[in-house]
């Protein structure tokens, strides 16, 4: 056979769920890409070409944005971006909804819509993870009361996401263990924690105690970030927590966020940080 022939019978494999077994690699573990607002213009189809340069696998889109609320809700820009992945190759890696760190989730009542419906667009979109952010406006440290409305929020929402088979990731900068709080309190499989361990170090937390706390079953997706300074030159011992997040079986995406030194170029940055990424993990 030519090399035509080979990727079309590998590709009939893999869509027939034969497997990657088959084919003589084992399936692979982890995954590659970045964030939209990192590289590029949020909710927007240039943005998979710049990921496509930096040789990226997937990109995590922005649900919406503070000039369109609508965001992906909308069918042309739901088809706009569907269509920027078909034509670059470059997968839709997981949706995040930044917008609640300037509209908060614990109060705004506007909110409990975007995410119910950012539910139904990443079933549209084949996206299986929702970042939902807790920062800025929304922050929920020394904040019991605004904790306790997003658990009776998240607790309308999950069943919702249970039916479509979406997790709801909860980035913040509260501890391992408040998170396992908030998440046992909702009492729903379809709440995991989105883990940034530059986030849980700057918050004070000791991110080589949380990562094994976690686990595989409830870090839903990572953020790989370096604030001001390129994977592998600030302060996070990446090997280290290569070390752990294999050995609790992590198995899913990664998101580069950040590492960009200022006034450095972007793409050069992520080409970088994607070629450190892959001396310490095997992406496919």
């Amino acid at each position: 056979m030519n090399r035509r022939e080979v990727l079309k019978r590998s590709a009939a494999i893999l869509g027939a769920g034969i497997g990657w077994e088959y084919l003589g690699r084992p399936k692979p573990r982890f995954r590659l890409g970045a964030c939209d607002w990192s590289i590029g213009p949020r909710l927007n189809p240039q943005t998979f070409d710049i990921a496509r340069k930096i040789g990226l696998q997937g990109l995590q889109v922005s649900y919406n944005t503070n000039k369109d609320e609508a965001g992906l809700s909308n069918p042309e820009t739901l088809n706009a971006i569907r269509e920027a992945s078909t034509r670059t190759g470059i997968k839709i890696a997981g949706l995040a909804i930044g917008e609640l760190n300037r509209v908060p989730y614990k109060s705004e009542a506007r909110t409990e819509e975007w995410v119910w419906k950012s539910v139904d667009a990443a079933k549209a979109l084949g996206a299986s993870v929702i970042l939902l952010a807790f920062f800025g406006n929304g922050e929920l440290r020394d904040d019991p009361a605004g904790q306790k409305e997003v658990i009776e929020r998240l607790k309308r929402v999950a069943p919702h996401a249970e039916r479509q088979k979406i997790t709801l990731g909860i980035e913040s900068y509260l501890s391992a263990r408040d998170h396992l709080k908030i998440i046992d309190a909702v009492g729903s499989k379809a709440i995991k924690v989105y883990y940034d361990s530059r986030n849980s170090a700057d918050a004070g937390h000791d991110i080589y105690e949380e990562i094994p706390l976690l686990g595989k079953d409830l870090i839903c997706e990572l953020h790989m970030k370096e604030n001001g300074f390129r994977l592998g030159e600030g302060t996070i011992d990446w090997p280290r927590v290569a070390m752990l997040l294999k050995k609790v079986g992590y198995q899913g995406w990664m998101q580069i966020e950040g590492a960009t030194p200022q006034g450095a170029d972007v793409v050069e940055c992520y080409q970088h940080n994607r070629r450190y990424l892959e001396t310490i993990f095997p992406f496919s």
